[in-house]
């Protein structure tokens, strides 16, 4: 009897360490896609012509917000 509670006690701590070894690589995994993202955008923000995209996107994110403002109240009505 013991002998059973004891590998499986045993089994479960080798799930756990595995489970803990999973986590541990997305926590790594996490910190260098942050890195990386980090770095593109620096990079990127170095490339001319940075601050007229970024204000073309602006005003498209804009355009496109008050076109569905504009889009509901139809949508309403219809119903």
């Amino acid at each position: 009897m013991k002998s059973q509670k004891s590998s499986r006690v045993d089994l479960l701590e080798k799930k756990i360490q595995a489970l803990i070894g999973v986590v541990q690589q997305l926590l790594d995994e996490n910190a260098y896609l942050k890195d990386l993202a980090v770095g593109t955008l620096e990079t990127i923000k170095q490339m001319p012509d940075y601050d007229e995209a970024i204000e073309k996107l602006k005003n498209k994110i804009s355009e496109e917000s008050s076109q569905a403002e504009e889009t509901k109240p139809l949508e309403k009505a219809s119903n």
